[in-house]
């Protein structure tokens, strides 16, 4: 398992700011959220951990190991990442995707090896993709390349494993099996929700983002209170204990957002 750090991290386009001064940590083997608004920059900072991006300042460290150190197989040997939306594969079937998974312990030109074939075999299990295994990629549905793409994650055996809205269109049954199933990895989770009772339910650590900064970094129960959400999220919430489980729980009430009055809102059917 490894441990993910980042200190003073910050990343720019065109002299604007969309990440700044970002201090995280995520601990071996725990699950870590990342929440926040549309456009806080959970996927900038998904981005950066993975090395697609370059810091402006600050720095990204793997156990002790900058990621500037970290040659590209060695991090592939040890990161996976799930993605929001990958469109590359076309004339490939399912079991091909997860196979890709293999690449870094293998020369560019071998074989598969029996070796490799069985950790395939046992990444599409556990992703309960086995059945689609010989269907063409362009032919799934949303939630069937979700769960493809987390089957070629588990085929890397990672030791960190980096995921961008990864219960995007899984149905409830398909959500809660894969934050089960990360639960039960031998790996360190950053996963970044929109689903805050998800968040609460199934994340050691969470880390809130509004407008590129850090606004609140804890346990779920610590850092999920009503004037966090309100403040962040613009939306009031009752938070409590679910009565049978125990888990944390958000209700939402309504947005904070200001509405128009009566004559304002007459106003605006006139135009």
């Amino acid at each position: 398992m490894g441990r993910i750090t980042t200190t003073r991290l910050s990343w720019s386009v065109n002299g604007h700011r969309l990440l700044d001064d970002i201090e995280m940590e995520a601990h071996e083997g725990k699950t870590v959220g990342l929440l926040g608004p549309n456009g806080s920059g959970k996927s900038t900072l998904l981005r950066l951990l993975a090395g697609l991006r370059r810091p402006d300042t600050g720095t990204i460290r793997y156990d002790d190991t900058d990621l500037g150190d970290l040659g590209r197989r060695m991090l592939a040997r040890r990161l996976a990442v799930v993605e929001q939306d990958v469109s590359a594969h076309h004339h490939v079937n399912v079991r091909q995707v997860v196979e890709l998974g293999r690449t870094p312990f293998r020369g560019r030109f071998d074989a598969l090896t029996e070796h490799d074939r069985r950790i395939v075999d046992a990444a599409l299990r556990r992703a309960d993709i086995t059945d689609k295994q010989h269907r063409i990629w362009h032919t799934l549905s949303g939630g069937e390349k979700q769960r493809t793409q987390l089957a070629r994650a588990l085929a890397q055996e990672p030791r960190e494993i980096l995921l961008d809205e990864p219960t995007n269109h899984l149905d409830i049954r398909h959500q809660l099996e894969l934050l089960d199933l990360l639960a039960t990895l031998d790996a360190t989770c950053v996963v970044a929700l929109h689903d805050l009772n998800l968040a609460a339910r199934y994340c050691d650590h969470v880390v809130v983002l509004d407008h590129g900064r850090v606004a609140a970094a804890g346990a779920p129960a610590d850092v999920l209170t009503p004037d966090l959400i309100r403040s962040v999220y613009g939306v009031d919430v009752l938070v409590d204990r679910e009565p049978t489980t125990g888990t944390l729980r958000i209700t939402y009430l309504a947005s904070t957002a200001a509405r128009p009055t009566a004559r304002e809102a007459t106003r605006l059917d006139l135009r």
